[in-house]
């Protein structure tokens, strides 16, 4: 309770500063401006009125002061704060924010009517005095009770700033997590501005009152009386409406694709999916991505991305800053992440910014949830193949929360339905799991910390085991400077592994143990300065450890004749420099532009070999071998990665935008696989391996039409990339523990092309979009030898060649509780080598094949239905549930996976492999609590 009502002094007609006293000599040393203040009556005798709230977390600086006047101690002390004073005979008074009048204005109160003693208006309150009586002014109308008022700076007796900024964070209230992309208004002088991907905003506003109204699509909007004195910062906090709202499939944050300079960029969100029929009724982010234009995958049930006509060692996949080398379970079918511990996805597939490093293609920054601080909640969901658990602990109320989630396979009877004779009898199985923890330090820190795991088995065999499985951990700790300056620390580690035990029962001698590791270490700082309202920066520094075992062959039996191979270890530190500046040029113009310098230094020890120059690399051309030692430089590479994009507004919905993007690869995957395998290696670039470099560059026009009062979002993209050092392997390369892999690899060139068409209708009962692809992806390689030369040194398709890719999805919403849903997906088959003839040579038949990827298999299409079933929406229930039945590949349609080839008594005969040939019905039951 204050000690004195401080709005009774305005009633006062005459104060007095009082008599400026002096003070001989006092101190203050660490101590609060409440004590300061209580230290000061008790010298001065003089009475101090204020309320003890006020002064929470506010110091004194810690000074002496000799022969100083009250007055001039009160200034210093409170002249970093938003506390006001008045000396008044024997009392000192404090006000927040408003400055304590000891005179009043001049024509305070009107003139009085000669024929009344009645007080009449001749002007208006506001003109007597804007500021004084504008902040009082109807503070008990029904409108303003049910606004909060907040006071912003402190307010002087005279001054001559008319404007100031307001700056902030908008959080949801149960969760903490910042809001993107909201709409902050003024309602008076239509002032207005959106929050940035950090919830942060920025307004500027005239001095005296002003009401703010925050709104959002699926949040009740706050509407808030501000009384503005000098610049300062306020925060809000929403709270999610309760309303049912029509479904939103996917989200590119609508107004914010055309407002952004960034092109190529999707934003998946993990709750906004939940209608999409997939297999076996899983809810997952990264399966939706690849119906999605621009990103591909070689076939059905296959592990890995194309985006953009890059390999699938191209994209880096992050889960809370740290990378995940395999991000798949069992052959690519689910996603390696508990879709409900997942929030969103950010797809940069051009227009990568310079803070990203180290892949050519795009970057896939998978961000889980923030945890509700306040109350206990959980997800989980039950289906036929897999269980997956959620659940939000809150461990000390408004500042920390645990998020811990888990899934698992429990059955095997996928393998045996497949259309393979010799997967009937094989197994599979896989589990991972989540924790996240985040806590709130205090209004400028916050740290998040987050710990993965997962882990597949299967044999195809009776007699061998294959395992893989991937670890993570990252902290990250936010600072924030002021309301312009802000920081992120990030450091994270990543190892996978892969795995395979043979154990032959009849002939125990050949078991034996062989696998392959990789270990990551990272560390990166990241600043985001807004320097001014036309330049925001973002800078940093990053560098990360790469320590590979690249293979190793263990018998497992005393009496083997099996002989052990250890590949040599291999150790790399990749660093970068980054910095970008978005600079608003003016309202329609906006240009981002960044660099980032990038350094791979390969460490030993090691042992290189040099090979005579006049010759095709082998063994026979050996020249000498070098040996480094532990940390010595083997080899170091530089690259210059520039970084440019911009947007144009055309008109206020319909935007044109243009990038340039280049980026720099030092490691490369080997597989002798069309697609990502979980026994693929990874190789550092060494003096035989060169790094990958893209040059891309990209233009697109995106639009919000309104048609009949519906909102359609309309993007057309279209890119061009060079590609240099594509990393390809001669016929019947050895890749598998051969320590001279560059024998055995081929470097050449690559380009593709593309344009990317979508349209999205994100609300209504009517929902979804429609997308296509065409796009075309071509290598070169072409060497001074023959063994280097592929069809001629011509360009050909690469194996994941798809011209043709679309694809509709659909959501009707019959009611709040059931809807219907279909996808139809159609893309052009990929490309193959196929056997033309055969041709006899020293008495031995040969089979003679075309040039490489001259023909393709069929072309693939797939129609899926589903049925989404709602329980009731009652607010106070033990869970809320929701079904989904699902029929995947509605006409089973035989879509072949592969083609391959088998010579039976002379005769060469094609069969083709595919994966799911017949619908598959699927029951799936999700419930909250």
């Amino acid at each position: 309770m204050p000690k004195f009502l401080i709005t009774s002094l305005f009633f006062l007609i005459i104060f007095s500063k009082g008599e400026a006293q002096t003070i001989d000599q006092i101190s203050f040393n660490n101590e609060t401006i409440e004590s300061a203040i209580l230290k000061l009556e008790l010298k001065t005798q003089k009475k101090a009125y204020f309320d003890s709230e006020w002064l929470k977390g506010i110091y004194a600086p810690n000074k002496s002061y000799q022969e100083k006047t009250l007055t001039y101690i009160l200034d210093d002390l409170l002249s970093d704060n938003n506390i006001n004073y008045l000396v008044y005979n024997n009392q000192i008074i404090l006000s927040k924010n408003n400055y304590i009048y000891s005179v009043l204005p001049d024509n305070f109160y009107p003139k009085r009517n000669k024929s009344s003693d009645s007080i009449t208006s001749n002007i208006s309150v506001a003109e007597i005095n804007p500021v004084f009586y504008k902040n009082f002014e109807n503070i008990n109308s029904d409108d303003e009770i049910e606004e909060k008022i907040s006071f912003i700076g402190k307010q002087k007796e005279v001054n001559a700033i008319k404007t100031y900024t307001i700056s902030g964070k908008i959080t949801d209230r149960k969760t903490g997590f910042p809001l993107s992309y909201l709409n902050i208004k003024t309602l008076k002088n239509d002032i207005s501005t959106i929050t940035n991907e950090n919830g942060e905003y920025s307004l500027k506003l005239p001095i005296g009152e002003n009401t703010v109204l925050v709104s959002s699509i699926g949040y009740l909007p706050q509407k808030r009386k501000i009384i503005v004195y000098s610049n300062g910062s306020l925060n809000f906090s929403l709270t999610e409406s309760i309303s049912q709202l029509d479904e939103v499939i996917i989200s590119s944050k609508n107004r914010e694709v055309i407002r952004t300079a960034i092109t190529g960029v999707t934003t998946i969100d993990a709750k906004e999916i939940k209608n999409i029929p997939m297999v076996l009724g899983e809810r997952d982010v990264l399966k939706v991505a690849v119906i999605m234009p621009g990103v591909k995958t070689a076939g059905e049930g296959s592990a890995g991305f194309n985006v953009r006509g890059g390999k699938t060692d191209q994209n880096l996949i992050l889960l809370d800053g740290g990378l995940i080398y395999n991000p798949f379970h069992f052959f690519g079918f689910f996603s390696a992440v508990n879709p409900y511990t997942i929030s969103k996805v950010d797809i940069y597939k051009g227009s990568i910014p310079s803070e990203f490093g180290g892949r050519l293609s795009s970057v896939f920054d998978i961000q889980t949830k923030d945890g509700d601080k306040s109350k206990f909640s959980g997800e989980a969901g039950i289906g036929p193949v897999t269980s997956n658990v959620m659940v939000n602990i809150p461990i000390v109320e408004n500042k920390s929360s645990l998020i811990v989630g888990g899934r698992a396979t429990y059955s095997d009877w996928i393998l045996k339905s497949l259309d393979d004779e010799d997967l009937k009898d094989s197994q599979a199985s896989f589990f991972d799991g989540l924790i996240k923890y985040n806590h709130i330090l205090n209004e400028n820190n916050n740290i998040e910390a987050t710990a993965y795991y997962s882990k597949d088995k299967f044999n195809l065999t009776s007699d061998s085991l294959y395992s893989y499985s991937n670890r993570l951990a990252s902290i990250k700790w936010n600072h924030t400077f002021s309301d312009k300056h802000r920081s992120t620390f990030l450091l994270t580690n990543t190892k996978y592994n892969f795995d395979i035990d043979y154990e032959n029962n009849d002939e125990p001698r050949e078991n034996f143990d062989f696998g392959f590791e990789i270990n990551e270490t990272l560390a990166k700082l990241k600043f985001n300065y807004a320097l001014n309202k036309k330049h925001h920066l973002t800078y940093g520094v990053s560098s990360k450890l790469y320590n590979t075992k690249p293979g190793f062959f263990n018998p497992t039996d005393s009496n083997t004749l099996l002989e052990r191979k250890v590949i040599d270890e291999e150790k790399a530190l990749e660093s970068g420099i980054f910095i970008a500046d978005e600079f608003k040029f003016n309202d329609k113009l906006l240009i981002n532009v960044g660099v980032r310098l990038s350094n791979f230094v390969n460490l030993g020890s090691g042992t290189e070999l040099v090979y005579d120059k006049n010759l095709p690399k082998s063994n026979e051309s050996v020249i000498d071998t070098l040996q480094y030692g532990n940390n010595e430089v083997i080899e170091s590479f530089y690259g210059i990665e520039p970084r440019v994009s911009l947007r144009y507004f055309l008109t206020e919905d319909f935007s044109i935008k243009a990038s340039y993007d280049r980026n720099k690869q030092y490691i490369h995957l080997l597989s002798t696989n069309t697609t990502q395998s979980p026994t693929d290696t990874w190789k550092i670039s060494d003096t035989n391996i060169e790094p990958q470099t893209a040059d891309q560059y990209s233009i697109g026009l995106y639009n919000n039409l309104k048609i009949k009062g519906e909102i359609f979002e309309a993007t057309l993209e279209g890119y061009y990339k060079n590609l240099d050092n594509m990393l390809d392997y001669k016929v019947g390369a050895e890749l598998i523990l051969n320590q001279n892999l560059e024998t055995e690899v081929i470097q050449g060139k690559g380009k593709a092309y593309g344009i990317e068409f979508l349209l999205k209708k994100p609300n209504g009962r009517l929902n979804g979009w429609i997308g296509y692809t065409y796009s075309r992806t071509f290598l070169k390689l072409d060497g001074e030898f023959d063994e280097e030369i592929v069809n001629g040194g011509n360009y050909f398709p690469a194996n994941f060649d798809k011209p043709h890719d679309f694809s509709l999805v659909l959501n009707y919403k019959l009611t709040k509780r059931y809807s219907f849903s279909a996808n139809f997906i159609y893309q052009t088959g990929r490309p193959i080598t196929y056997p033309v003839g055969n041709y006899d040579y020293n008495n031995a038949s040969y089979v003679l094949y075309s040039d490489r990827n001259e023909f393709r298999i069929p072309d693939y299409y797939r129609l899926d239905l589903g049925v989404n079933i709602e329980g009731n929406h009652k607010i106070k229930k033990l869970a809320h549930s929701f079904w989904n039945i699902s029929i995947y590949n509605v006409l089973g349609r035989n879509n072949p996976y592969s083609v391959y080839f088998v010579t039976d008594n002379g005769e060469v005969k094609a069969y083709k492999t595919s994966i799911f040939s017949i619908p598959v019905p699927t029951v799936t039951y999700n419930f909250k609590f």
